[in-house]
């Protein structure tokens, strides 16, 4: 057994753990990272850019169904499943292989391999080879699938999304369990390639939307193509034949038996801190097990000890979790010095068509009476007939006294664009009167927007507004 010793250590080596390991380098620090795992961080492996490319397989399927609606019409519809997990594969490799070119790249006397446990506040055991006794510490350990104890004995056919990209052909049909971002993009991705996909869910709710009509907006323009099934329970999973016979019950009371080839449970992430050693630590800790922290400085009560990433279950994002990993990294690299760093405006996307997305304040972290809204439907808005893809609603919130824009729900064309408009307008402050006076072209979606605010300018008056309702069509503002 060897003992090192250092000024930071950072447990994990992902986009939060690399992330603080740089910051806290740019102190000076002695700084080691410790992975028990295999490099290459969760969104290039297993997360955000593996489900984008089969979600870009799927829209160019999508494509070649929806041409005849614009007068086009090409021959019969072939999906290869080989060759497209093929791509998903390679390209996949190829993103996983720019991540550990970087951790590479840090000096090997940085970076030590195994699977860290607490021992005190500033001891760590790594494996049964090394102790690393460190003044600071950064907890960046992740977050693992969550398996619902009623599908824990369906052996090979229980998926969860890691295993989806290790596939080497689409399967028969999947029963996707959870209506979150996960469920939602890979259960609409693998139905428009061909695979028989349900979808169930214990709520009316999809994607964490909170604006109820924003919600129910977003299962109308998504239960037209997929098999939505909410408000259903899993009664019984078993194994039958090679296949997965699933039984469930609906809101009304009545129940159904099916078999699916693969059962997805995409119900969520917990936090990686089980065999962690927290308890030798003298930290609080919530109900979860999980530390206590401040969110703008990342440290666990006035210890030396932060968290940063999916660890934290905070915002399980991968820009929250590299803003995270700085400001953690930071502090610790200028400890007992500590200060809060910046976090952005909340932003959150959907990868589904139409897409999702979530800015700033909503419903949920909105007083009620406190705020007003304003909306648009893209059913008419000019651009999206154009595109044909004319779905979805849009809603944006607003402060009364000073007109200052809060946040915004949306399901829509493109709305990872917009989301992202809405977002830097959020964190620059900016008032709905500021907002309009920016330049809108034609015809683009965002004329869209510029309808909302303007009813949300409308309603924050309180009284019925004299500026024209002019038709997204019409150029100006």
């Amino acid at each position: 057994m060897k003992t090192l010793e250092f000024d930071v250590a950072v447990i994990g080596a992902g986009s939060a753990g690399m992330s603080a390991y740089r910051a806290a380098k740019a102190h000076g620090k002695r700084v080691v990272l410790i992975e028990g795992g295999p490099y290459g961080t969760t969104c290039a492996r297993v997360g955000c850019m593996p489900s984008k490319l089969l979600i870009a397989a799927a829209e160019a399927a999508h494509a070649i169904g929806a041409a005849p609606g614009f007068g086009v019409h090409a021959g019969a519809l072939r999906i290869d499943g080989k060759a497209v997990m093929q791509r998903v594969q390679s390209e996949r490799d190829r993103f996983v292989g720019f991540v550990v070119q970087g951790i590479e790249h840090i000096d090997a006397a940085d970076r030590l391999r195994g699977h860290a446990r607490f021992l005190a506040a500033d001891c760590l055991q790594v494996d049964e080879h090394t102790q690393v006794r460190a003044q600071r510490i950064v907890i960046a350990t992740g977050s693992s699938p969550q398996i619902p104890s009623e599908l824990r004995d369906l052996g090979k056919q229980l998926l969860v999304s890691d295993d989806v990209f290790a596939w080497d052909d689409l399967p028969a049909s999947v029963a996707v369990i959870g209506t979150g971002v996960i469920g939602l993009e890979l259960g609409q991705a693998l139905h428009r390639l061909g695979v028989r996909v349900t979808i169930f869910a214990r709520r009316a709710r999809v994607s964490q939307l909170s604006d109820a009509a924003v919600n129910q907006t977003a299962i109308d323009c998504l239960g037209v193509e997929l098999d939505l099934r909410l408000n259903t329970t899993i009664v019984a999973a078993r194994l039958s034949d090679a296949q997965v016979e699933l039984h469930t019950r609906s809101e009304d009371g009545s129940e159904r038996t099916e078999h699916f080839q693969y059962v997805l449970a995409a119900t969520g992430r917990t936090p990686n801190v089980r065999g962690l050693g927290l308890e030798t630590t003298g930290l609080q800790l919530n109900e979860r097990g999980l530390p206590v922290f401040d969110p703008f400085t990342m440290q666990c009560g006035d210890s030396a000890i932060f968290i940063a990433g999916d660890v934290d279950n905070d915002r399980p994002l991968l820009h929250e979790a590299t803003d995270e990993g700085r400001i953690a990294g930071d502090n610790a690299g200028r400890f007992p010095d500590v200060a809060a760093g910046l976090r952005r405006v909340p932003l959150a996307i959907t990868f589904t068509d139409p897409q999702i997305a979530m800015v700033g304040h909503t419903p949920d972290t909105l007083k009620k009476g406190c705020f007003q809204s304003g909306e648009v439907s893209f059913e008419d808005q000019g651009r999206s007939r154009v595109m044909r893809q004319n779905r979805g609603l849009l809603r944006v919130y607003g402060e009364p006294v000073s007109q200052r824009f809060l946040g915004a729900e949306m399901i829509g064309p493109r709305a990872e664009h917009l989301a992202h408009l809405l977002a830097w307008a959020c964190q620059s402050g900016m008032t709905v009167d500021q907002m309009l006076a920016m330049p809108f072209y034609h015809p683009v979606v965002e004329e869209g927007l510029r309808t909302a605010l303007r009813n949300l300018k409308e309603n924050l008056l309180q009284h019925a507004s004299a500026i024209e309702h002019c038709a997204d069509c019409t150029p100006g503002v």
